[in-house]
């Protein structure tokens, strides 16, 4: 039975939200060594794996207005914290999170501005790509294996998820400048 998709007590919210809350077990897991962690890189997977989860439930079941705002909040935060935790122990440099974070910030204003209209604006593909890219970068640098054997690896993911970053911002700020426009043109008609 599909959901009404005002709805906030849903199956796929509750993922959304758990992993929100379970996000910062990635500030105890990631060793201040630097040399990485298969303990980390599990927990990663697996708060990873639930957007899959969450994003499973929601098409099945019906997503909500609700989920399509906290999913990609869900998203930043953990990626966010998992970066901040990295720059802290010296393995991410500062520049390319503060990009994202800056990004995010802005986009998640703009979701809090549009949705205070009843504008849902849920993630494009290229933010999709954004989020895996990010969560591979932190996968890869947290990873025994690859966070000193390859280095060039991580970061070449992390600089990427930065231009997708730019890219995906650009996007969404196109379209509402395209949508004011129409909206304009269908005003002044």
């Amino acid at each position: 039975m599909p959901v009404d998709p005002s709805a906030v007590a849903t199956w796929a919210n509750l993922v959304t939200i758990a992993r929100m809350f379970i996000a910062p077990v990635m500030f105890l897991v990631i060793p201040d060594d630097g040399r990485g962690s298969w303990l980390a890189v599990t927990v990663w997977f697996f708060l990873c794996a639930s957007d899959g989860i969450d994003g499973f439930l929601a098409r099945r079941h019906g997503s909500t207005t609700f989920g399509a705002f906290v999913d990609p909040l869900a998203d930043k935060f953990l990626v966010l914290v998992a970066m901040m935790t990295l720059i802290d122990i010296e393995v991410f440099w500062w520049l390319p999170v503060a990009i994202i974070f800056a990004r995010e910030l802005a986009m998640s204003l703009y979701r809090v501005a549009v949705g205070a209209k009843g504008i849902s604006v849920p993630a494009s593909k290229v933010a999709k790509v954004k989020t895996l890219t990010q969560q591979f970068s932190v996968a890869f640098a947290v990873a025994p294996l690859t966070v000193i054997d390859a280095t060039w690896l991580w970061k070449g993911l992390l600089w990427l998820s930065v231009v997708l970053a730019i890219i995906s911002f650009g996007q969404y700020m196109w379209r509402a400048h395209r949508h004011n426009e129409v909206e304009r043109m269908v005003h002044a008609s």
